[in-house]
């Protein structure tokens, strides 16, 4: 069916997205929510943005039966994660159910205080977790409420990544609300004290050994020192500023060991994480399998002015490969694509304080040790708050996942470095765990596509069973007396 014979034939839908050759269309609504949702003293609202899509759900009598299909919005603009969410949309028509998507406060357009929502950490203080699930539960208490004696319709809740978590969170915190979560690639194990802080550079580091050659690796490995050489004299910077076409010349050291040194670990992470097996654009335009066509340019062992080259010639893959970069900015690892580093860096100085160090030998980056007290200094310097590490686990545990914890599965790429500190395993029934050995981060969200690996073909299968299993469930105890 084509896009204009879905306009014509739903009428309303107020906006169009792709995710391959997929069209999706959806209407676009904010509710008002409190900015505090857990004070009497306060009554201050801010407007709330969701979309949804009810065209594939029955009227009448069969609407109470069929299900929401919610996307828990995580780090940027909803549109960005209805976009790259393709399997829920073809899930939707077989299910006939409500596609919903929300959006996470402070991101986007849902900012509580317009454009002053970043100026201070007074009013970034409203930033958290609990806040934003507390959020996404009155949306759906809202738009589904219960009627007299029979529950509301059964919701089955979604999310990637930081969505992940709070796809599991929201099944934990409000199971009255949610009937069961699909949490992919969702690190809700990644704290202090639960997931060793070298595990995601390790992963990291084994997704590019064993992308095309070893030699990629080592020749990261390498590269630090060699760029720290030539950040030590005005003729190195400028050799640097030559062959990389920086949009901003690097003038002191520091430009280089840590302006240049945090995007290429950010880059080198997102490659792995975006590493699917078909071109997308989800943090940036890349290739099929990004990391194999960066790795192709640092094939063999190099050195000096030769590696610095080949370097430059790898991170193209990432920053210009539809060829529009007229200069590399590292003043930021991707631009334009609707994730914000802006808010989430004030969450990983409060609450997803996620401990990751390097050692150099295990891994391809410049030994860092993770030591709390010099990050919590940094946050207080940056947003005058002191972290607090241990309120995940306090909050939504973690470490245990027992008997009370139901109709959640946890599935993990085991090429995507976040993986380390994902669920792999449980001892509870009703906790299930999908490994998927060829997958990058959240693979088994987006469509479906002929290059998919055969196990991501499989976890979607596990999905589908799992919700269908969850769905007859809850409508077997559908009358509440």
């Amino acid at each position: 069916m084509t896009a204009a014979l879905w306009v014509a034939l739903i009428a309303g839908l107020s906006a169009a997205v792709r995710d391959g050759a997929a069209t999706y269309l959806y209407q676009t609504k904010t509710i008002d929510v409190p900015i505090d949702h857990f004070t009497y003293t306060g009554e201050a609202t801010f407007k709330l943005r969701y979309l949804i899509n009810d065209t594939y759900a029955p009227g009448g009598a069969d609407l109470p039966a069929s299900p929401i299909l919610f996307y828990a919005g995580n780090e940027g603009d909803i549109e960005l994660f209805a976009q790259n969410t393709g399997f829920m949309w073809e899930l939707a028509p077989k299910l006939k159910a409500t596609l919903l998507f929300v959006e996470h406060r402070f991101y986007g357009h849902s900012l509580p205080f317009g454009n002053a929502s970043y100026d201070s950490p007074k009013n970034l203080g409203y930033l958290t977790s609990e806040q934003a699930l507390a959020d996404f539960a009155l949306v759906l208490r809202t738009l589904n409420p219960p009627n007299g004696t029979t529950r509301a319709r059964p919701v089955i809740a979604f999310g990637g990544s930081y969505g992940g978590m709070l796809a599991a969170w929201i099944r934990i915190k409000y199971p009255h609300l949610v009937a069961g979560a699909i949490a992919a690639s969702a690190p809700v194990r990644q704290f202090a004290g639960v997931t060793d802080c070298g595990i995601f550079n390790q992963i990291l580091t084994s997704v590019y050994q064993v992308a095309y050659t070893a030699d990629c690796a080592d020749n990261i490995r390498r590269s630090w020192t060699t760029l720290q050489n030539y950040s030590t004299s005005a003729d190195g910077l400028r050799l640097l500023n030559e062959k990389f076409k920086f949009c901003t010349n690097l003038t002191k050291g520091t430009d280089v060991t840590e302006t240049l040194f945090d995007y290429l670990t950010d880059v080198y992470g997102n490659l792995a994480m975006i590493n699917y097996p078909y071109p997308s654009s989800f943090l940036a335009p890349v290739p099929a399998y990004p990391v194999r066509e960066f790795c192709g340019r640092l094939a063999q062992n190099y050195t000096g002015v030769e590696l610095l080259d080949h370097l430059q010639s790898a991170l193209s893959i990432y920053y210009n490969y539809d060829g529009k970069a007229a200069c590399l900015n590292i003043n930021s690892s991707y631009d334009g694509t609707g994730i914000s580093d802006r808010g989430w860096d004030f969450q990983a100085c409060t609450e997803m304080v996620m401990p990751i160090c390097a050692d150099g030998v295990h891994d391809m980056f410049p030994p860092q040790q993770w030591n709390m007290q010099t990050y919590a200094d940094k946050c207080f310097k940056k947003y005058g708050v002191h972290p607090r590490p241990a309120n995940a686990l306090l909050n939504y545990g973690g470490e245990f996942l027992d008997a009370s914890i139901t109709n959640i599965v946890f599935s993990n790429g085991l090429l995507d470095p976040w993986s380390g500190g994902g669920v792999l395993r449980s001892s509870n029934e009703n906790v299930k765990i999908v490994l998927i050995p060829e997958g990058a981060h959240h693979l088994d969200l987006r469509a479906s596509n002929p290059a998919d690996p055969a196990s991501v073909t499989r976890a979607r299968a596990v999905h589908v069973q799992n919700i269908q299993k969850w769905l007859t469930e809850y409508r077997k105890q559908r009358k509440v007396y």
